[in-house]
């Protein structure tokens, strides 16, 4: 399950349209998503893996894009999405300096199940994206190991928690603790239910600029001496069972960026802020023999609904992240406070957020 508390319950629900009824991205069938968590010592890291429905992701590859917003970032595996528009592994996320370690991890997980990968047939994309948490954690320490990332893959559920777990354990977002966050909307298309699902690593924002959905300011109970500049990374990785080809799915997650400004980010040059997109309801076969192959496709007219899902979605998950992770102290006695506390202190205090 996710957090028991989350933005809904603190009264920061986003948009009109109505969410799927876990308000995750595993309201879109199959999707799950799994988390491995260290926090010991000066170590506040980890790696959450995303998982499409396929048994073998490199033999039925989804159909995907990306988007980066600002790339000031170190992820991998996003050039040959941008030319194939395919995905071909499951998803990794993890701090920084852990990237060449799960991308390792994930091209042994795809020849576990694929021995012909680089010998038969071609090579495997690994893809893992990043943010960087050395404010909390001690990065330098190299501390995710393949294991852990293998981990993750293996409690990989259509439960899992939200806030300062997996990947998010030690990020920050507007001085506040930030983590991992989720929700979804539910769409309907030809009197058939779909869902369009979110899923963020919130780890950027200046401190004082986060803007809650009914327009006020909220600023941390103290800011760290030389935060003015923003900086950090956000990582958006939506899933849908809408029928979308790589085109148009770029264009949907492009839209993240809408929901982010909603919250006051502006992408800041130190900020490494990427959309992914993939879909459940077209694949890419990797033995695929016929010349012609059939995909369906949403026509356009209707594409406003999941522009505004994406916006709507994008917003609320970082939200659910902040709102899920509560305060932590991490590295050298560094601390960010949990949101929900701040939030409580002001509403019960009647303290002016702006």
């Amino acid at each position: 399950m996710t957090s028991l508390f989350r933005a809904r319950d603190a009264g920061l629900a986003c948009g009109r349209t109505e969410t799927g009824v876990r308000n995750s991205i595993t309201d879109v069938p199959g999707v799950r998503v799994g988390h491995r968590t260290l926090n010991h010592g000066g170590i506040r890291t980890g790696v959450t893996a995303i998982v499409p429905p396929a048994s073998n992701a490199y033999r039925e590859k989804p159909v995907a894009a990306v988007h980066v917003l600002n790339g000031f970032g170190k992820s991998a595996g996003l050039v040959q999405i941008e030319e194939l528009g395919t995905i071909e592994t499951p998803l990794l996320l993890t701090n920084t300096l852990a990237v060449g370690t799960c991308c390792t991890a994930l091209v042994r997980h795809a020849i576990g199940a694929n021995p012909d990968i680089g010998r038969e047939t071609a090579t495997v994309n690994p893809v893992v994206l990043e943010c960087n948490d050395g404010f909390l954690n001690d990065i330098q320490a190299l501390a995710v190991t393949e294991a852990d990332a293998t981990a993750a893959l293996d409690a990989a559920s259509a439960d899992f928690v939200s806030g300062a777990v997996g990947a998010g354990c030690g990020m920050s977002a507007f001085g506040f603790k930030g983590g991992i966050g989720t929700s979804s909307r539910r769409i309907a298309l030809d009197d058939e239910s779909f869902h369009l699902g979110v899923l963020v690593l919130a780890n950027f924002g200046r401190a004082g600029d986060l803007r809650l959905p009914d327009g006020t300011l909220v600023r941390p109970p103290s800011a760290v001496d030389g935060e003015t500049t923003e900086k950090g990374s956000v990582i958006i990785v939506m899933a849908t069972d809408i029928p979308l080809g790589d085109r148009q799915l770029k264009r949907v997650i492009r839209r993240a960026g809408a929901g982010l400004a909603r919250l006051g980010s502006f992408w800041g040059h130190g900020s490494g802020d990427i959309a992914l997109g993939f879909t459940t309801a077209n694949t890419v076969l990797h033995d695929e023999r016929a010349a012609l192959i059939d995909q369906r496709v949403l026509n356009e007219d209707r594409i406003d609904l999941l522009f505004e899902a994406m916006a709507d979605a994008t917003q609320e998950a970082v939200l659910d992240a902040l709102v899920a992770a509560g305060p932590m102290t991490g590295r050298n006695g560094h601390h960010r406070p949990g949101l929900a506390d701040t939030l409580i202190q002001l509403r019960s205090t009647g303290t002016p957020r702006s």
